[in-house]
């Protein structure tokens, strides 16, 4: 009897352990998070967008916090990977949440790839979320297979998406970015919000500028998004998409 109690017990502050760090974890993700103005996501006719209209395995690009800085949208299918542990090249960490969603299975992430900003544009995308089985070299150079990776075809930088696009194999420093999705579960739409981990929004800036401006048709690269953002399939958004 003694030693069942003494079982209980244990069993019970390893559950109240785990907790409190589970707690801890998400604590740390509020801090981390940089807030924007909060952005409606809306389909190519301006119409609120429904999560239950996006096709799993499909990319989808809007733009966010910024008119000229792109960001994927992408539903994973099935629920995402939660509160997973994760550090910019410049040490700072933090903590990303997890998918939103009716099945907690939809994920936003910048665009912009953490290597050498290889990003979507109106002609041609070398970065984009790959559903299927990939093969690629892995953090230890080893051939490896994963599915539901976004890929960078410049230098071949891989990212998981079901896990805060932490780096999986390539050149890539960083994780990409994380776009934060408010989900109204009543009118089944996003909002984004913030984002959490690096943001490489003034490099790209500076080195992209003058062609952000034609691509775009705008004079400040750097004004923010207001109200809403339009969402494409990358089909759509790009004329090319290279699968390398």
């Amino acid at each position: 009897m003694k030693r069942a109690r003494r079982r209980f017990g244990q069993g019970c502050l390893a559950l109240f352990a785990t907790f409190a760090a589970r707690r801890a974890l998400l604590a740390t993700a509020d801090e981390a998070r940089t807030a924007y103005p909060s952005v409606l996501l809306v389909d190519a006719d301006g119409r609120p967008l429904k999560t239950s209209g996006l096709r799993v395995g499909e990319t989808y690009v809007f733009h966010y916090p910024y008119v000229t800085t792109p960001c994927f949208l992408i539903d994973l299918g099935e629920a995402a990977v939660e509160a997973v542990a994760l550090e910019t090249r410049d040490g700072e960490r933090y903590v990303w949440r997890g998918g939103v969603g009716p099945r907690r299975s939809v994920v936003a992430y910048s665009a912009i790839c953490t290597h050498r900003m290889t990003h979507p544009d109106p002609a041609v995308s070398f970065i984009t979320y790959r559903d299927g089985e990939t093969r690629f070299r892995g953090a230890d150079e080893r051939p490896t297979t994963r599915s539901q990776v976004i890929y960078c075809c410049s230098e071949q930088s891989v990212y998981d998406a079901r896990s805060g696009a932490r780096v999986l194999g390539g050149p890539a420093p960083e994780p990409l970015a994380t776009i934060v999705l408010d989900y109204d579960e009543r009118a089944d739409t996003l909002h984004a919000v913030g984002t959490r981990g690096a943001v490489l929004f003034k490099r790209f800036f500076e080195a992209f500028a003058f062609r952000l401006s034609l691509d775009y048709g705008v004079r400040e690269v750097d004004r923010l998004v207001e109200g809403r953002s339009r969402v494409l399939p990358l089909s759509r958004y790009s004329r090319n998409a290279v699968m390398c």
